[in-house]
Order: structure tokens, then C-alpha cells, then sequence
């Protein structure tokens, strides 16, 4: 059995996101990590491009795991969230989401948001 670059144990840094493959896996990254940022985004939408930068550089600078849902491929999981538009980004702190913004929103804040639910 062979784990993939991005699974680790509660606390370890990823420094990259997280693409998200079903609800179960994302269960998973919310359950072993502090604080998740979830990104779900389409790669048509020119916002969540010019987001992508922003949320790699706070993968590798933040406590937080960024992770990313793409619509497309998992409408349900979007639906889930009451997803209606993208980028939408849902935070969660100790497995439970504690924010839910839509559109993109500027690293500045972004890391306010995460460093607001981090116990660093």
C-alpha cells in the first residue's frame, strides 16, 4: 500500500494544496489538521485562477492546509456546502467550518482568517 505526497500525521506542514477527491477524503484532511482551507473553485472561472497563487503561497507560509474542490468534478460535495458561486473558500478549525466567504479574497485577509483559528 502506498500513501500519496499529501497525507501526513495531524500537525505535520503541507506545503502544497490539497486536490480533493470525494467527501470522505475530505473529511479526512478536515479530521487530522487544525485549520483547513477549503477552495472549491472551476478552472474556467478567472477568479479562482488568479486566486491560485494566493492560496499556494499560503500553503507553504500558514499553519493552515489548503485544499481544493473542483466543482466540476464534485458537484454533490459543492452542493453540500451550499456552494452557488466560485471561488467560494470554507474554513474549518478543530473539524468544524467556522467561515464560508464567496469570491476571491486578498491574502491580507485570508491570512488573517486562518491566523485568526490557529493556536500557534
Amino acid at each position: 500500500m502506498t500513501t500519496d505526497g499529501h497525507r501526513g500525521s495531524s500537525g505535520q506542514s503541507i506545503n502544497e494544496p490539497v486536490p480533493i477527491e470525494s467527501q470522505g477524503h475530505l473529511n479526512n484532511v478536515v479530521n487530522e489538521h487544525e485549520v483547513v482551507l477549503v477552495d472549491f473553485y472551476a478552472d474556467w472561472c478567472g477568479p479562482c485562477q488568479m486566486l491560485e497563487p494566493v492560496l499556494v503561497g499560503l500553503a507553504g507560509e500558514t499553519a493552515a492546509v489548503i485544499a481544493k474542490v473542483d466543482v466540476d468534478e464534485h458537484q454533490q460535495l459543492a452542493g453540500a456546502y451550499g456552494v452557488r458561486g466560485v471561488p467560494t473558500l470554507a474554513l474549518f478549525a478543530d473539524g468544524e467550518q467556522v467561515e464560508q466567504h464567496t469570491g476571491a479574497l486578498p491574502a491580507d485577509r485570508l491570512r488573517d482568517l486562518i491566523e485568526g483559528y490557529t493556536n500557534e
